[in-house]
């Protein structure tokens, strides 16, 4: 009973540390996908003739 309690404690402690670690790796698998697409159609207007800036 007692390492129950003890193994509930614990992740009552790592929980806020391990949400916060799974927030950060979606974010970042986002801003990696968004940049990835971004870049491609840049890319692509680029070589078509379009160019966006300048």
């Amino acid at each position: 009973m007692n390492t129950v309690n003890d193994l509930r404690g614990t992740l009552e402690k790592h929980a806020p540390l391990l949400l916060g670690l799974l927030l950060v790796l979606l974010s970042a698998r986002a801003l990696k996908k968004m940049f990835w697409t971004v870049f491609g159609m840049y890319m692509a207007l680029h070589y078509s003739g379009i160019h966006p800036f300048g």
